[in-house]
């Protein structure tokens, strides 16, 4: 999935039982942020790794100056499913740091 600079998609909660319903992000060109909800952005750059629970409300996409392009996948499982949400909002895109600085690194 490739993201074009500012782009970024709708809070969303992958589900799944049993072990299904994990999302994997591997970032493989470009800067962009993975945020989980009420937690800090995590930087994405190539060959960053992000592991989201099953049940975590989350976005990524990419940074306001780059593109960046990740593969996404889902741990497979009974009961595997996207629930999107709301859009992030520009507020809180707005507010991400723009250096990269005092962010979690994965």
């Amino acid at each position: 999935m490739t993201f074009e600079p500012g782009c970024r998609n709708n809070w969303h909660i992958h589900h799944g039982i049993d072990g299904g319903g994990d999302q994997i992000l591997l970032c493989t060109a470009g800067s962009g942020w993975f945020q989980a909800d009420g937690e800090e952005p995590v930087s994405l750059v190539p060959g960053t790794v992000v592991r989201v629970p099953a049940g975590t409300k989350h976005w990524h996409g990419a940074k306001a100056d780059s593109w960046c392009s990740h593969i996404a996948f889902i741990t497979p499982g009974e009961g595997a499913r996207t629930e999107w949400l709301e859009p992030v909002t520009d507020e809180v895109y707005g507010a991400l740091p723009t250096n990269g600085d005092n962010v979690c690194r994965s």
